[in-house]
């Protein structure tokens, strides 16, 4: 008998129950760390803050994307199909494991990137 008839432990489960309902709550509404995510899917192997590496430093995609009405869009579009051409002759992976909470919250996170 785990926890049988026992009030103390009737409330400890509870308790216990509540403590991990309320966290559940706590992590959803904490917003997404988006540079982890971006480390997490291998973003800054190409890309750097401020500095190209094999890609275009973010600042530098933010300042080419400034002020476009379908920014954010364009850039998921590029997250999740790839390109080709928009940089130079190297091609950008796609990320079709990516969800696309995840892509939004990546495009509009590089937008705001400054040098």
């Amino acid at each position: 008998m785990l926890y049988g008839a026992n009030p103390m432990n009737k409330i400890r489960l509870m308790a216990l129950s509540l403590t991990f309902s309320l966290a559940g709550l706590a992590q959803a509404a904490d917003p997404v760390n988006v540079p982890d995510l971006a480390k997490a899917n291998g973003c800054f192997s190409c890309h750097g803050m401020t500095e190209k590496v094999v890609g275009p430093a973010y600042s530098s995609v933010a300042q080419r994307y400034a002020g476009q009405k379908d920014a954010v869009a364009d850039l998921m579009m590029s997250i999740q199909n790839g390109s080709t051409g928009k940089w130079g002759r190297m091609a950008m992976p796609s990320h079709p494991s990516l969800a696309k909470d995840d892509v939004k919250r990546l495009a509009e996170w590089i937008l705001t990137v400054k040098k």
